[in-house]
């Protein structure tokens, strides 16, 4: 349908968006189940329906809710624009003046609203874009139409869609280093929940994705609305309920980028545009959002190569860069598998340790006197991919870079304020920060032809305001550009280099830095315990091939919990796998179990990393069943975990989501990832499950009544091969 016809029916994937394009400004009638093809008699009934009771002490008019809120509307919630010319022009009135759209069948398609502020002088253009997987992206602008006169101050533009009134509670997620994803509920009630990111980055303790649903809504189970902010800067999250509600709906969900005052200043012509959000729905549980965001993610950005088997340097080695012990590394990853070598910190000119020479980019000649080399061209010769780290955005003091260029520390001129972990931060805003951080990375990328970049950024942005004459200016926003920025170009340069996100681990996690890069650091930690719940929210929002998770040492270096090998590899094969452990000190049986271990997750790879994710909804928050399932459902791979004892029955049967009932499948317990600690026996059905032949079980019963699984020990894991017969 055209604009013309007063409305817009976008479908796809089971979802729609119906807007209604008449009157003042546009409104969303419906976002959510498929309501099938609705004509001009369906979105009329839609439209009059929206016109809700009056009740007392109301306005006269009905309550509405436009695609941008603001008072002219009634709304008294967290308004879609807010602003101001110095002081003045606070009450915008937006007014349609142009619409466009394009429907795509049932591939979704975009709706293009134009609007038109004559208060604030102000045009504002909205796409609306439901795209082929079901989820619908918001991306809003805002230019200044002013001649002359003051600058139009922009406090925020965020995108707000209304969800039903059926949506009654919420989670979203916190954290810390290390335990990055913790979920949180709270019951959705009147007034608003907003989450506001003033790190800089999304933060160890991100949102992540807010989510909203139907009452005990689980991975499996109700009815969801999610919204995903994604932007690598300062972000701000909200869900709100009035007591009369969002026009003929219940709530809005929302969100978009948090801007510092000052940060946003529109002079006549310019214009600001504000980050895309993304909001999915799902009529089955956190497990169908995964779906659509994974399936997004693989066609959006398709690997063109496999995601490699990777041993990090790190906690093998930490700053002791000696290359007779890293040449041992890199010929025992050879024998075992490995397929890239990343060289981590310690590398650079002045780097012993953590306090200096952060932001000196070039190679330490005294602990690599031949450059790198050595380990590049050993690593290379035993057929394996080569990465190094770096850590472009921050800056130690005791550093050739700031002692000679202070003034491209993003910081105060009155000084610097407190470090983190020895670090201030860089402006790489700065033109000629940008250039030589570039040209120092891109060199090192062009003389090694480096594969691989670890992308680091431990420091939070406070006081993040960018050094001038004129006075201090904030700076978290170009910051972000220009990280965005040196992305892209780096990418341009070297087409084959690949990039990982990471942030003391998961702290910058989001789907804008997910458009310039390969894969993300889940979490610094890599204890399997806390990893197996890290790993099981994170990807609600990422397909596993982009969660890097390590194999560690015994005695993980962030939690000194011991837990057996088995269990720490069960918990990396789910996600892109990897070694951090210093191999040399491995017995011939550690290597041995390593070497098939890696065979079996190369062997599987294509499953893993393009198959289906689902999660049980198990009574026992100790105990986790999940798996992935290959898409036409001939083939399937599921962890048993139990992180912690735990009362309540031990041995009752468990039921296997999303397999095909009426397949049989032939199940197997692998042997690559070696003995299991078992609280006792196993059930009987195991002997034949370990047997050459399997043990053979109707998809029927897998799906609605389950095994009798294995009593295992706290810490513990077992991997399940699921083979249609």
């Amino acid at each position: 349908m055209s604009a013309e016809a007063g409305y817009a029916v976008l479908r796809a994937a089971g979802v729609a968006l119906v807007m209604d394009l008449q009157g003042d400004a546009p409104q969303i009638l419906h976002w959510g189940q498929d309501l099938g093809p609705l004509g001009r008699d369906g979105v009329g009934a839609l439209r009059h329906s929206a016109q809700t009771a009056r009740v007392a002490n109301s306005p006269e008019a009905t309550r509405t809710l436009t695609i941008l809120p603001t008072e002219r509307d009634t709304w008294s919630g967290f308004p879609g624009l807010e602003g101001h010319r110095a002081g003045t022009a606070t009450t915008p009135r937006p007014v349609l003046a142009a619409a466009e759209v394009d429907a795509r069948g049932d591939d979704g398609g975009l709706v293009r609203c134009v609007l038109r502020d004559e208060v604030a002088g102000l045009e504002l253009i909205a796409e609306f874009e439901l795209e082929p997987t079901g989820v619908l992206s918001v991306q809003w602008s805002v230019a200044s139409a002013a001649e002359g006169g003051e600058p139009f101050d922009l406090a925020h533009l965020t995108a707000l869609v209304p969800i039903p009134a059926r949506a009654t509670e919420l989670l979203d997620f916190s954290g810390r280093w290390s335990r990055e994803r913790a979920p949180q509920r709270l019951p959705l009630v009147d007034g608003a929940h907003v989450r506001e990111v003033r790190r800089g980055k999304p933060g160890l303790d991100s949102p992540y994705l807010l989510v909203a649903g139907t009452p005990g809504f689980a991975h499996r189970a109700g009815e969801v609305w999610a919204v995903h902010v994604a932007w690598s800067g300062d972000q701000r999250w909200i869900a709100q309920r009035l007591p009369e509600g969002a026009g003929a709906l219940g709530a809005v969900l929302g969100g978009g980028e948090l801007l510092r005052a000052g940060e946003v200043r529109l002079a006549p012509g310019e214009r600001y545009d504000a980050p895309a959000v993304l909001f999915a729905w799902s009529d089955a549980g956190t497990d169908g959002l995964a779906d659509r965001f994974h399936q997004r993610m693989r066609t959006r950005r398709p690997r063109e190569r496999r995601q490699p088997v990777v041993l990090n340097t790190w906690e093998a080695v930490y700053f002791d860069h000696d290359m007779a012990r890293l040449g041992e590394l890199v010929d025992r990853a050879a024998r075992i598998g490995v397929e890239r070598i990343v060289l981590d910190d310690g590398w650079f000119r002045g780097r012993r340790d953590d306090s200096a020479g952060l932001g000196d980019w070039q190679i330490d000649t005294g602990i690599w006197p031949d450059g790198l080399d050595p380990i590049v061209t050993r690593t290379r010769e035993a057929g394996m991919e080569f990465g190094l780290w770096f850590e472009p955005e921050m800056v130690n003091l005791d550093s050739d870079v700031a002692r000679e260029h202070p003034e491209w520390l993003l910081a105060p001129s009155a000084g610097v304020g407190a470090s983190f972990r020895n670090q201030h931060v860089l402006d790489i805003a700065h033109p000629d920060a940008y250039a030589y951080l570039l040209d120092a990375i891109s060199g090192l990328v062009s003389r090694y032809d480096i594969d691989y970049i670890k992308w680091d950024h431990n420091r939070e942005l406070h006081e993040a305001v960018a050094r001038d004459p004129r006075g201090d200016r904030p700076g978290v926003r170009r910051q972000t550009l220009a990280l965005y920025a040196m992305l892209d170009e780096l990418h341009r340069r070297h087409p084959r280099l690949e990039i990982e996100s990471c942030a003391s681990g998961g702290g910058r996690i989001d789907l804008g830095i997910l458009e310039r890069t390969e894969r993300v650091w889940t979490s610094d930690c890599n204890d399997p315990v806390e990893r197996q719940d890290i790993q099981r929210w994170s990807e609600i929002l990422l397909p596993p091939e982009l969660l890097g998770s390590h194999v560690g040492a015994e005695r993980a270096h962030t939690t000194h919990r011991a837990t057996d090998l088995s269990f720490r590899l069960v918990t990396a094969a789910f996600a892109a796998p990897g070694i951090e452990w210093d191999i040399t000190s491995c017995d011939d049986e550690d290597l041995d179990r390593l070497a098939a271990w890696i065979s079996f997750v190369v062997s599987r790879r294509e499953l893993l990393h393009g198959g289906r994710r689902v999660h049980a909804d198990l009574p026992d928050p100790q105990t986790l069943l999940h798996g992935t399932i290959a898409d036409d459902g001939s083939a399937a791979l599921f962890a048993w975990v139990r992180l912690a004892s735990s009362a309540g029955p031990q041995g009752a049967r468990v039921p296997f989501p999303g397999l095909v009932a009426d397949r049989d499948y032939v199940v197997r317990l692998p042997d690559a990832f070696g003995p299991t600690a078992l609280h006792g026996g196993e059930p009987a059905w195991v002997e034949h499950a370990r047997g050459a032949d399997g043990f053979r079980v109707p998809g029927s019963v897998l799906a609605a009544a389950g095994l009798p699984m294995p009593v295992l020990q706290p810490a513990s894991g077992l991997v399940l091969e699921l083979t249609a017969a």
